[in-house]
């Protein structure tokens, strides 16, 4: 349904250094930056845009597709180490389907960042 999401940030030095390296795990990098923002995706195609803000953006939840467990688990392994604060720990989320597993990190700005996969386990 959508084609890209884009939010201002606060600080976009950190916004860009803590999606970098939460999302290296999932194989998201910058696919485009300059003076408008960076724009972060996969295979050339930027889905989330950040950009500078003079005023905070309401904090949101943004879940990123992991296409393995591992990848939830190193995600949320590196949004820690990237100064994100725990919001959940890798797991099973049943209440949503049987084999939901995801992991919750809240960034810099205050939003819930997630990383999921719905496949079983391998």
């Amino acid at each position: 349904m959508f084609d890209h999401l884009g939010f201002g940030v606060s600080d976009l030095p950190a916004a860009r250094s803590f999606f970098l390296a939460a999302l290296a795990p999932l194989g998201i990098g910058v696919v485009m930056e300059g003076d408008h923002g960076v724009g972060i995706g996969k295979k050339g195609k930027p889905a989330l845009w950040l950009s500078p803000a003079a005023t905070n953006t309401a904090p949101m939840h943004i879940a990123f597709t992991a296409d393995t467990r591992a990848e939830v688990d190193a995600f949320h392994k590196a949004a820690l180490a990237a100064g994100g604060k725990d919001n959940g720990a890798p797991g099973l989320r049943p209440h949503y389907h049987a084999n939901y597993y995801g992991a919750f990190v809240i960034g810099p700005d205050g939003h819930n960042v997630e990383a999921v996969c719905h496949k079983p386990a391998a």
